[in-house]
């Protein structure tokens, strides 16, 4: 069984479709110093399930009076894309602390300007890039950070598989929809280069980031065929080290994602996994000091658990905040931009010249 402190983060949910029944709801009830205060969606009829299903204290169709309740202490904004600054910006200017969902946004100029909102606010907003909650990945940015000394170079990929609904469909719980949901103008996967890139490379960047620090020019390609989209990404980081990055959907085999980390003082080899398994990257670290392998269990992948766990351990002790930031999340934003723009040009792109929308 769970057992929970006795101060725990009150969280309320904004939107009860997939992310949230899959993610967010379980994490709510499983945190040990987090709990499932509210939920919200416009859909009645989803409040209504959900409600039943998880017992959040409160439920709400409308996102203001779920802000207006003063025992409300931070929100997870787990709603559509194209809705995360607007439902950001308007938890802040309420006073509540804000877990975002990951993409942070879909343009510079709206994260920018969502960044100067957090800082006149006073309060945290931490994006949704979870796989910083991998223990293994937490491993290797130790071993980067302590041990490793300077980075040579990065190779990173992100590999979905034209299987992954097979293996997803059998180990997710049946997702409820509701014909009241809200949605974005326009098919978000009308842009099947912007949506595959919004939904899957916003992971392999931040991933990249981790790890090796600031990104401050990519050189891409992308190929077609087949219905498969395949971005190669040179990639210079700030700290002078080289990186490639593999972006591919889909891939015709199981789902592939890891990576290979080369430093001074060892290496780091990384085999990650469909994350709906909840199971912690097999990452093995060699050390130059001993010339050994190291291997850690890492046990528990909940990694959304994981994340809503830090996420409170900042908001209720101060400690430092192990997740993505607001720069983080730019970062992210600008990295996918600067991507689109050098696969359109051919030519290298440097992050802090891109403008304007993915």
């Amino acid at each position: 069984m769970n057992v929970k402190d006795d101060r725990r983060l009150k969280v309320g949910v904004l939107g009860c479709g997939p992310i949230a029944q899959f993610a967010h709801f379980d994490s709510c009830i499983k945190a040990r110093n987090a709990e499932l205060h509210a939920i919200c969606d416009v859909a009645s009829d989803l409040v209504n399930r959900m409600g039943a299903t998880y017992g959040p204290t409160r439920t709400f169709l409308d996102y203001d009076r779920m802000l207006a309740d003063p025992e409300l202490d931070a929100v997870i904004i787990a709603t559509s894309d194209a809705f995360h600054v607007e439902a950001s910006r308007r938890a802040l200017a309420a006073g509540k602390h804000v877990l975002c969902e990951k993409p942070l946004g879909v343009s510079v100029e709206e994260v920018e300007d969502l960044a100067a909102t957090v800082r006149d606010s006073g309060k945290i907003l931490q994006v949704g890039h979870m796989k910083r909650f991998d223990i293994g990945l937490e491993r290797a940015r130790d071993f980067v950070r302590d041990e490793m000394g300077q980075i040579l170079a990065l190779k990173a990929w992100y590999c979905d598989s034209t299987h992954r609904y097979t293996v997803t469909d059998a180990v997710q719980p049946m997702p409820i929809f509701s014909k009241e949901a809200l949605k974005p103008a326009g098919n978000p996967k009308a842009d099947l280069r912007q949506y595959y890139m919004l939904a899957h490379g916003s992971h392999l960047f931040d991933t990249a980031r981790f790890l090796c620090g600031d990104i401050v020019e990519v050189s891409a390609r992308l190929t077609e065929k087949f219905g498969a989209y395949s971005w190669f990404i040179d990639v210079e980081f700030a700290n002078g080290a080289a990186g490639h990055l593999d972006l591919t959907v889909a891939v015709r085999m199981d789902w592939h994602e890891g990576l290979q980390l080369y430093g001074e003082h060892g290496s780091v080899i990384a085999k990650t996994y469909n994350p709906w398994y909840f199971k912690s990257s097999e990452v093995d670290i060699f050390s130059e000091r001993d010339a050994t392998w190291h291997r850690p269990l890492a046990a528990d992948g909940h990694f959304y658990r994981r994340q809503l766990e830090g996420f409170a351990d900042t908001l209720l002790d101060g400690a430092p905040m192990r997740g993505a930031d607001i720069d983080d999340g730019i970062a992210s934003v600008r990295a996918m931009i600067a991507t689109a723009r050098s696969v359109a040009s051919g030519k290298p792109v440097r992050l802090a010249d891109v403008e304007g929308r993915l």
